[in-house]
Parts: C-alpha cells; sequence; structure tokens
C-alpha cells in the first residue's frame, strides 16, 4: 500500500467510532467526547461519516430492491475517497439498496422500531438516546433543534448560551439551559422529566421552568399541565431495562411498554388514568413479561389478538 492508499489517522478513527456507536451496548461515552474535544477537525470528520452511515442506514431500510451503485461522497474535509469507500462498504457488509446520498433532503428523520433503542451523537457532542418506537426529526442547517413525532428520547444536551437547544414536541417547544431531559410523546400526551440542569417549557407562552427532580405532563387541547417530582436517577432508566415510576398513569406505562419491548400492550379506558407506582424490570425474555404485569399493576392482563389488554380486576 503505498502512502497516498493509507488512510488519514483522524477518519480511521472517526469510522471506527461509527461503527462502535451502532453499539445499543456501548458506553465508551467518555473516551469519545475526549476524542471529539481533542481536535475540531475530529467533530467534523466524524459529523461526516456519521451522515453517511445515518442516510446509507436509512436507504436500507426503505429501499428491499438489492441494488448495489456505488455514489461519491464529499464530507466536511478532504478525505481519502478510496479508503473512505472501502471502508464503509466493509464495516456496512449488510447493504443492498440503492445509495444516492447526496440528494437526501433536510430535514431529515431518525426513526426506530418498537423494541430497538439506539443512540446518536450529534456534531456538537449532544447525545440523543431514542427508545424504541420513536420518530425523531433533524436537520443539519439547524443542528441546535430537534422534533419529536413520536416515542421517547433521552437529550444529553452540551449547552451553549449562544445557541440554546431547542425540542418541538406536538403543539409544545422545550428550551434546554444546560440540560439532561427525557421526553416522551404517545398520542397527544407529551412528558418531560429531568434528570440535570433545567430546561423551560414554552418558552414563548407559559415558560414553565422545569429544575433536577421535576417532570411534567400536558395533553394537547387540554389547557392544563400537570407537574410533579421525579428522582433523577429513575430518569431515563428505560435504557437499562427498568421502567420507574411514581404515580405514572397506565396509559403511559403501557405507551412505555409497547416502546420498550416491542409488545402490543393497550390499556382499556377504564384503569387508562389509574396511577401506578413501582418499578417494572424488562429482563431478558420480554415475550413473557404481560404474565406477570397483572398482580403488578392490579389489573387483568388479557390476550387481544397479537397483544395484550390492560382490564379492570374483576369484582
Amino acid at each position: 500500500m503505498t502512502a497516498e492508499q493509507m488512510p488519514d489517522p483522524i477518519d480511521a478513527a472517526a469510522l471506527e467510532w461509527v461503527i462502535r456507536l451502532r453499539d445499543p451496548g456501548f458506553d465508551g461515552w467518555e473516551a469519545f467526547e475526549s476524542w471529539m474535544e481533542a481536535d475540531p477537525a475530529h467533530a467534523r470528520v466524524y459529523q461526516a461519516m456519521a451522515v453517511v452511515d445515518e442516510d446509507m442506514a436509512a436507504l436500507v431500510a426503505a429501499v428491499p430492491a438489492p441494488v448495489l451503485r456505488p455514489v461519491p461522497v464529499v464530507p466536511a474535509r478532504r478525505v481519502s475517497r478510496a479508503w473512505f469507500g472501502g471502508a464503509i462498504a466493509a464495516s456496512l457488509a449488510a447493504i443492498t439498496a440503492t445509495i444516492v446520498v447526496q440528494n437526501q433532503p433536510d430535514p431529515y428523520l431518525i426513526e426506530t422500531a418498537a423494541g430497538q433503542p439506539r443512540s446518536v451523537v450529534l456534531a456538537d457532542g449532544t447525545r440523543l438516546d431514542l427508545n424504541g418506537g420513536t420518530q425523531l426529526l433533524l436537520d443539519r442547517k439547524a443542528p441546535r433543534e430537534a422534533v419529536l413525532k413520536q416515542g421517547e428520547v433521552v437529550f444529553t444536551v452540551v449547552h451553549d448560551d449562544q445557541r440554546p437547544f431547542r425540542v418541538s414536541v406536538g403543539k409544545a417547544s422545550l428550551l434546554d439551559v444546560g440540560t439532561v431531559f427525557n421526553v416522551a410523546r404517545t398520542g397527544p400526551r407529551t412528558t418531560v422529566a429531568v434528570s440535570e440542569g433545567a430546561v423551560v417549557f414554552n418558552p414563548d407562552a407559559e415558560a414553565v421552568r422545569l429544575p433536577a427532580g421535576r417532570s411534567l405532563r400536558a395533553v394537547d387541547g387540554a389547557g392544563s399541565i400537570v407537574l410533579a417530582n421525579t428522582a433523577p436517577a429513575t430518569i431515563g432508566s428505560w435504557r437499562t431495562g427498568q421502567l420507574v415510576y411514581d404515580g405514572a398513569a397506565l396509559a403511559d406505562v403501557a405507551a412505555d411498554l409497547v416502546r420498550s419491548t416491542g409488545l402490543v400492550i393497550v390499556a382499556d379506558p377504564a384503569v387508562a388514568e389509574r396511577k401506578f407506582r413501582g418499578v417494572i424490570s424488562l429482563g431478558d425474555n420480554r415475550r413473557a413479561l404481560p404474565a406477570g404485569l397483572g398482580p403488578l399493576l392490579g389489573v387483568r392482563v388479557v390476550a387481544d389478538g397479537a397483544g395484550w389488554r390492560l382490564q379492570a380486576a374483576a369484582p
């Protein structure tokens, strides 16, 4: 291999991080953040490769026809194209779709299937942990904004006083104040819980400030906001296989179970607003989970087609 064919060390390291960050069990965040902060070029090259990886993954999922057509890619800085194309092809061996990276529009959608969480790191180091069943809209032209269409995300935001991070969800918006926070959107319901720092809910309207340890529940069109205390250590606990509740409605519990397990679980209207306090451990055998929900939630769990329904227990 000639010197011209050798990969640039930054390119090689960035590609390695792209591959490692695809692993749901990745736990090297401190090392990754240190590498990103060591040189501005690291973030630029990582973002260029992450965008290519994201576009490829979306196209693989969307286009079933096994047609492979390479397209030249121009990243944020000069990268050895021969090495970059070969390395991407080798690391994404499952690609069997048409690849037209440069024609991807802005904004772009990141979508996860129920029971299949993933993590995304933005160019500024902001980390987004997406639960299953999530649709999150991002825009390369507005890198400090996100739109949660449905699902659940833990936002670990790198704070910037000059460019606050804004999340739009339903008819509301959230503004970060140096923050780690969890946002869930199920139908017309939005819940927000803050683990670190603070967020401002609807800064241009109600301007409700949520510090660490506070949560909020709002329903579109209801005209009211419900505030509560939430232990910061339990926020985003779904990432470790536990769902922790202190007075959550069973409708929200059922939605959480669908996102985290991929199972179809629905709460009947008669029990949907009933409150639950406790911990649900998802475990490895999630298909067996519904059998233990009845006694824990105080309801009947009835098989309903391909899923289960939470009903009021018999008197």
